[in-house]
């Protein structure tokens, strides 16, 4: 009777250290993308920009964050995805990540793109889009499943489709 009582104890143990475990890991990268997660809208984002400012009552300089901006571009980006941002092909790349939160080789690139923001090179703008909530932009580029990324042109015609880089790198070997 006590040893079966020892197991299931320890059972219920491994359980709770396997859910702590799990609730630091999405804490960290709910970190990483915001309280929000990667459904942050950009209407959002807009917003708390806006209330970041008004918080700083002319702390810093607008020409500051206009610098600050433009020194993002000069090492390329890697942020959500908005329809607007597709202009950027104009002058540089596009790349649409179709990610989904609950994909393993998803997070994995992400985090590998995380941790390598300065080696995107200016003009390189890497988008990512909610596979899970983005059904019109899937059916447009023919995306059928996560971790494919879709190159595009302002008007936001394909490019280039490919599946499974798993690095940085890769992403940008694969551009035209």
């Amino acid at each position: 009777m006590n040893k079966t009582l020892g197991i299931s104890i320890a059972g219920v143990g491994l359980a709770v250290l396997a859910g702590v475990g799990y609730v630091a890991m999405n804490k960290s990268e709910n970190t990483l993308m915001g309280e929000k997660g990667d459904s942050m809208k950009e209407e959002e984002m807009m917003k708390d920009s806006a209330m970041m400012e008004e918080k700083t009552d002319g702390m810093m300089p607008k020409e500051e964050t206009d610098m600050e901006a433009e020194e993002m571009m000069k090492s390329g980006t890697y942020e959500a995805y908005a329809p607007q941002k597709l202009a950027r092909a104009e002058t540089g790349d596009v790349v649409l990540f179709f990610h989904a939160s609950w994909c393993p080789s998803c997070r994995g690139l992400s985090s590998d793109i995380e941790e390598n923001l300065s080696a995107i090179p200016e003009g390189v703008s890497i988008l990512k889009v909610d596979y899970d909530t983005e059904t019109e932009l899937k059916k447009k580029y023919g995306v059928t499943y996560q971790h494919t990324l879709v190159q595009v042109d302002a008007d936001g015609t394909l490019i280039k489709k490919w599946s499974g880089s798993p690095m940085l790198t890769s992403i940008l070997s694969q551009i035209q």
